[in-house]
């Protein structure tokens, strides 16, 4: 196989053969890899219909630098080499399997007088490995029989032959209780050892029936040797054995080694059940996840997983059963029953899938918090195409238009993001004018926000009704953010929610807790100017007061209006605490003041 480059500009110069094909970014990186049945007409897809593709189809290949091809004989070649390269490079943009959980695998090592045992970590350097097995339990009854059948070692010494004639081992507890025979101390030949791990391995294969034979033929020449005892342990053994596979579910003996995958499609998602049966039984069941990264068409991922799978377990089986029709597999059958038991096994298989598809779904709706959900229904209830995380809300204040000023609270995540509020004193109007005083802060506002490129809501909410909702839409029609940003009034009497150019209202239920949420942003909205409002008419009606009095300026009103904050506490405190505000002089001036008006 030779590799060829080519810059992104000379993808037309790809040849019509079958390849694997990789994208490099501006750091020489591979962020993807696929296979291709002719390489020109797949790398070409991405460059010609980039407009039309997603967003994440864009981006990829915006990031594109470079195109290395690798040319093959066959699809199937090409398959084999794009899952190599994608697992030893990990590109960013190709799709990643999550499985349902980390299963444990039966280990038998490789060194001399081999261990049997359970892990979760595997290291071909260090044996065979039998699994992963989904269920604890059947694991743990395939290692109960070898124990019964077999006297395995359990400790972790190196028996080689220099440790063991040198005698630096002793014979532990397994020894004396009789579950071990004592290979550490030399007690027991390598020979019969290996020849007990021989057999375990054909257990741990599926082959019982050959061990069974064996049995089967030891035991009858005990009896012909009138060696009764031995006979009676190895018919103990096999009924062991028979116990064992009693236990084992057994699909037919008619169906030899076949892979069964079903299939579950949800959007971009996947839901993939892989079964391996060997001698009629079966011998693995994984389920795992798997997101479309890009539009990669659904033959080509389920070819990918199907082989990662077949690959993980070591299946050489001739056959595969699914219910997607996944092609380009040399000397390998691949069909799709209608009846009978192989169509059983694929219901099974199927059934496998949806539940894991189930489970994953409660276990997402499990990890949300309440805010989430309520967003989400908030969404729902009101028809919006994102999550509503970031939602803005105004309200105006004034009594008898004196002092009238409006507020903008936001929330972000369902939470007050208190640091994000805004008070706006109203600049443009004159009187008791709601709607010309929403139409001015919704405008300076998003002016702001469009201006300094910062983030825009998700959703704005309008304390009021149809005339306060249209007075706001109107800037947002010359900013140019009309339809850009979802926005609703909600009107007080009746909770009515008003979208732009409806005259019919929404009604949220009453018990929705995505109309609870609506009604905090309004009270909090409507608090907070109030509370704006009533602060500055404080503040204008005491400087409208000190403004009376002679020989006070402007540096002494501010003292004592940050001091006192109302204008009866600067009439009750002594002049001595007015001294130390703004001396003796003018404190003279403040008490001779308020003499005169008691007086008066």
């Amino acid at each position: 196989m030779e590799s060829h480059k080519f810059s992104t500009k000379e993808y037309g110069k790809l040849p019509h053969q079958p390849g694997v094909y990789k994208f490099y970014d501006l750091t020489n990186t591979i962020i993807y890899v696929g296979k291709a049945k002719d390489l020109l007409k797949r790398v070409s897809s991405y460059f010609n219909k980039s407009n039309q593709a997603s967003r994440k189809t864009v981006k990829l290949v915006r990031e594109i630098e470079s195109i290395e091809i690798i040319i093959v004989n066959s699809e199937f070649d090409a398959l084999l080499l794009e899952n190599s390269l994608i697992k030893e490079n990990q590109p960013k943009y190709n799709i990643l399997l999550k499985d349902d959980k980390t299963f444990p695998s039966i280990c038998v090592t490789n060194e001399r007088f081999p261990r049997i045992f359970s892990t979760r970590s595997i290291d071909p350097t260090k044996g065979i490995y039998y699994g992963p097995y989904t269920s604890v339990k059947a694991m743990n009854g395939v290692l109960d029989l070898l124990r019964k059948l077999y006297k395995i070692r359990t400790c972790n010494f190196n028996l080689s032959e220099r440790n063991v004639s040198q005698g630096k081992f002793k014979v532990c507890l397994e020894f004396h209780i009789g579950n071990c025979l004592g290979p550490c101390e030399g007690l027991q030949d390598e020979s019969d050892y290996m020849a007990d791990i021989q057999s375990a391995h054909h257990i741990l294969k599926g082959n019982i029936s050959t061990v069974k034979a064996g049995y089967k033929e030891l035991m009858q020449n005990a009896a012909e040797e009138l060696k009764f005892e031995s006979a009676q342990d190895f018919k103990q053994k096999l009924d062991h054995l028979d116990n064992f596979q009693s236990k084992s579910l057994i699909v037919n003996p008619k169906i030899s080694d076949l892979d069964i995958f079903g299939v579950i499609g949800d959007g971009n998602k996947y839901y993939l059940n892989y079964m391996k049966i060997e001698h009629g039984t079966i011998r693995m069941s994984e389920t795992v996840e798997s997101k479309r990264k890009l539009d990669e068409p659904e033959e080509e991922l389920l070819q990918l997983i199907l082989f990662s799978l077949r690959n993980k377990y070591s299946s050489s089986s001739s056959e595969i059963i699914s219910n997607r029709p996944i092609n380009g597999w040399d000397e390998i059958e691949i069909t799709q029953p209608k009846i009978g038991d192989k169509k059983k096994l694929l219901d099974l298989s199927l059934k496998n899938a949806l539940f894991f598809k189930n489970d994953r779904l409660v276990r997402s709706e499990g990890k949300k918090t309440s805010s989430e959900k309520i967003l989400e229904q908030l969404q729902a209830d009101l028809g919006l195409k994102t999550l509503p995380k970031h939602i803005e809300c105004f309200d105006n204040s004034n009594i008898q238009g004196t002092n009238p000023v409006s507020s903008m609270v936001c929330f972000k995540n369902g939470k007050p993001s208190k640091k994000d509020y805004r008070k706006y004193n109203i600049k443009t109007v004159i009187g008791p004018d709601d709607f010309a005083s929403m139409r001015e802060v919704v405008g300076r506002r998003y002016k702001y926000l469009k201006e300094e490129n910062l983030p825009l809501p998700d959703l704005v909410i309008i304390d009021g009704g149809k005339g306060q909702l249209s007075a706001a839409c109107e800037p947002l029609k010359e900013l140019g953010l009309y339809g850009k940003i979802p926005i609703v009034g909600i009107a007080k009497r009746l909770e009515e929610i008003y979208y732009p150019e409806d005259s019919i209202p929404l009604h949220i239920s009453k018990k929705s807790p995505a109309l609870k949420l609506l009604q905090h942003l309004r009270d909090e909205a409507h608090r907070f100017a109030i509370t704006f409002h009533r602060s500055k008419r404080s503040k204008a009606s005491i400087e409208s007061e000190l403004d009376n009095i002679k020989g006070l300026g402007s540096v002494t009103k501010e003292k004592l209006l940050r001091h006192f904050k109302s204008m009866k506490r600067i009439e009750l405190a002594q002049e001595k605490e007015l001294a130390e505000i703004v001396g003796k002089s003018r404190a003279n001036i403040l008490t001779t003041y308020f003499k005169q008006k008691k007086g008066s």
